[in-house]
This record gives structure tokens, sequence and C-alpha cells, in this order.
């Protein structure tokens, strides 16, 4: 049966006036009286439901009044506009017939829940007004993801899930085997035999597709990758997650300014696409979670991001006398609550902090003149804090190798990277972007466990 979509009757709501129409979808709310009542229906396609009103002309008035919230009905009726009630139309219904039956203890009643029960119920959060705002937009946002480099004409890879190799040098990463835990293969030296393994070497889940996405870049030139990865971080905080996925573009005869000109550019691109796409959903966020969201994205379409140098940010940290949690140290990484500082009391807009301590970034970042810093740079945004971290990335074949020794980095294990150098290894650079912080971002919604369908995180692998 063709049912009409409660999307394409607010997208036309003049065409279907007083015309028949058949809607199926599941109860929000019901209330009804001796005479007549009423229904708040959506059917998935709109943020917005629609409104039916039934009397006792249809033979099963009295059946209906009692459909708990979540029942899935399919109502035929005729569609009217009502300009002067709150909402801008709603079915006159003929017939209301029952598709699937709802437990009347439905756990989502009309009724404000708390975002931490709603985790414990992750297979029906998507229900309510919040989740479906904000999967809705996570929705959005990765097709203009897609759309952003499609039209500049990047290529799409499609980095590998398991590899062999630690993107970030530190160790942190979900191991892969199929060995018996409980009788485990040892060599010679007592230690673990990964020959005996499916792969026949140590494998782990990917923390980064950034280094195959350099194989790609020096011969498409302009690449992308989008895709799930890995942390085996004990961090139980907000902005942490074990499972989470990755925006990364590589872009070869490029550098820094580049790397920083296109994270700029694509940021404002998913903002307005955002903003222009989901109205109803943005004003939802900016009515119940963040009070002045949409002005604050659109100001920032307006403003040019700031660009300071780390060194820069410590001396304006320093000076500021507030006191932090985390000292204020150069030679330290900054702090969500020093990045915060800076975007949100400092400069007031996104801020790209560059060139880094060598010390606290990773291997592959090129080594500045100074030979103290890399070409390093993220991108802290008020709010949320660091959502993208980026680099000029380090082309010198020596140099390259010198800085994998001083990180106890193997070259055997990072032969096909090292032979990238060799040849016609042109300057190149690229960053990640965290899509839940950026889904953050736009949302206003505090925790990266509310962005994320079914969030992995210490101690929860649960759905």
């Amino acid at each position: 049966m063709k049912y009409n979509l409660i999307r394409d009757l607010y997208e036309n709501k003049e065409a279907y006036s007083e015309k028949e129409v058949t809607i199926s979808g599941w109860i929000r709310t019901i209330r009804d009286s001796n005479k007549f009542g009423f229904i708040e229906i959506n059917d998935g396609t709109s943020f917005k439901g629609i409104q039916v009103v039934y009397d006792d002309s249809l033979e099963n008035f009295s059946d209906i009044g009692k459909y708990p919230v979540a029942t899935a009905i399919v109502v035929k009726g005729k569609f009217v506009l009502t300009p002067e009630s709150k909402q801008p139309f709603e079915i006159k219904a003929t017939s209301i017939s029952l598709e699937a039956p709802s437990d009347s203890k439905y756990p989502l009643q009309k009724k404000r829940h708390t975002l931490e029960y709603l985790r414990t119920i992750a297979h029906l959060r998507p229900r309510s007004n919040t989740f479906a705002a904000v999967f809705r937009v996570r929705s959005l946002a990765s097709y203009a993801v897609h759309k952003f480099f499609q039209e500049k004409g990047f290529v799409n890879v499609h980095t590998p899930i398991i590899t062999a190799s630690d993107a970030e040098g530190a160790g942190e990463m979900f191991k892969v085997t199929t060995l018996d835990l409980l009788d485990i293969p040892r060599d010679d030296r007592k230690e673990v035999d990964f020959t005996k393994d499916f792969f026949e070497k140590p494998a782990s889940l990917t923390v980064s597709g950034q280094l195959e996405g350099e194989i790609f870049a020096l011969a498409f030139r302009n690449i992308y990758t989008f895709g799930p990865t890995f942390r085996a971080e004990n961090s139980n905080t907000p902005r942490h997650a074990a499972e989470f996925w990755m925006i990364e573009p590589e872009i070869a005869f490029a550098d820094i300014k580049d790397d920083m000109d296109l994270a700029e550019e694509m940021i404002k691109y998913l903002i307005r696409f955002v903003l222009d796409n989901a109205p109803q959903e943005m004003e939802f966020f900016n009515s119940f979670i963040d009070k002045g969201l949409k002005d604050r994205l659109e100001g920032i379409l307006k403003s040019d991001f700031e660009r300071v140098t780390y060194t820069e940010a410590i001396r304006l940290l320093k000076e500021s006398e507030k006191e932090f949690e985390y000292p204020v140290e150069w030679g330290s990484d900054l702090q969500t609550e020093h990045e915060r500082y800076l975007t949100e009391m400092v400069f007031k807009k996104p801020v790209f902090v560059t060139d880094y301590p060598k010390d606290i970034k990773a291997f592959y970042m090129r080594l500045n003149e100074d030979e103290k810093t890399v070409a390093a740079m993220d991108l802290l945004v008020p709010g949320v804090g660091e959502i993208i971290g980026g680099s000029q990335r380090e082309e010198r074949l020596e140099v390259l190798k010198e800085k994998m020794l001083k990180n106890g980095l193997k070259e055997e294990d990072y032969w096909w990277y090292l032979e990238l150098r060799k040849y016609g290894g042109v300057k190149h650079a690229g960053f990640g972007l965290g899509f839940e912080r950026l889904i953050m971002y736009l949302t206003g919604m505090s925790n990266i466990r509310d962005v994320i369908p079914f969030p992995r995180t210490v101690g929860n692998a649960e759905f």
C-alpha cells in the first residue's frame, strides 16, 4: 500500500489541502474525550509529527482511545489547513486502523527524560525528540562531508579497519587475534608466537586511516577517508569514545597553510549545509539544548578563524592569570580547559593553534626549521575544544627515519611508508576531524555518548 509521507505533507501542504491522504506511523501522544480525540503521529520522515483529529463516528472509536504510546497505526482522512492553530494543518480521520500494538509500559512516555536514562535504552532513544534531531543532523552532516569533497574532485579511499601499523605511535590499540587466549602459543623466547595467528603478525583495529591515505594522495593528489576508528584509551570523559568516526583528507603539493585553508572551508560548508537542510532540528537544539546555538554558528560563517602559534597560545594562557586545573607550561599539551578558554574567552571564535613542540606530536609531522617544533595544527572550537588535528607530513626520508628511531618505531614495520618518500614524495598535508565532536559542535550536545547511535566507552559495549 502506498502511504503519504509526513515530510511531503509539510513540503507541499497547499497542494494537499482538502484532499484525502493516508499516513502510517507511531503514536507520540493521544488524548480523547467522550466525543472526539487527538493523536500526534510521526512516521519517521519528519522531525515534526502531524495531528490527527478523530470522533465517535469511527466504528472503533472506543478502542482508539486505549492505544498506548508507540502503537503503530494507519490513518485515512482529509488533509485540512489550520493557519489559525499552533500546527499548520491536521488530518480529520475517516478511519484509523491498528498496524502493530505497543505495551502500555513503553519507557518513553510524554515527559522529559534525562540523557543518562536515555543512554540505557539506546534501542529506543532514536524515537525521542532529542535523538531524532541528533541522528537526522548526523545523517545530513555525513552526506555533506562526501558532497563537499566530491564537489572539489577529491577521491574517496576506503582504508583498512584491521592494520599492522600504529599511525599515532601511541600503542593504545585494540588487538585482533584468533589465538586461543587460554592456550597462547609461545616462541623460544617465551613471547607470543604470532606466526600461529591469522595474519601471522600482530594486528589491531585502526586508530587512523592517515598512513594509507598518504599512499593515495601521492597518486591521486587529493583524497579523503571517512570511516570508523578505534582507540583503547582508558578515558572516561564526555569527549572520548573507544569507537568513533574520522574524516581524514590528504592533499599533495600542499603545506600546513593549505591544510588549514581546507579545514576552515570544510567546517563552514558543513555548518551552512546543516543550517539550510535541518531547520526544524536546529530550531529544536537552539530552543532546548543550547540557546544561542544558531546565532553562534551563523557568526562562525561570517568570521575568519584565528591562527596562533602554540608558543603564543601558552603566553596568552599564562597572562590570563586564570587558575587552571592543569598547569600551563611550554612543552605540555593543551588540555580541554585551555582550549575552551582560548576559543571562548580570548578569541571568541574557532582558533587554529600551530607549531607544537615536536615531543608531544606524532612522528610523521614535519620538523620545523627551529628543530624544536613541528608543522602541526589543531582546530579548537568554542564549547568543545579540539575537533581537528592535522599537520604537514614529513617528506624528507632521513629526517623521518631519525624521528621514527627516537619514537621507538621499527623501520621494517613501516617500510612501505618510508618508500613513499623515495619515489616522488612531494610535500603533502592532511588532518583528521572527529565526526562525533563535529556533531557535538553543530547540535550543542555536550557528551559524545549522545551523538553516536551506540557508544562504545570504558566498560560499555551494550547493544
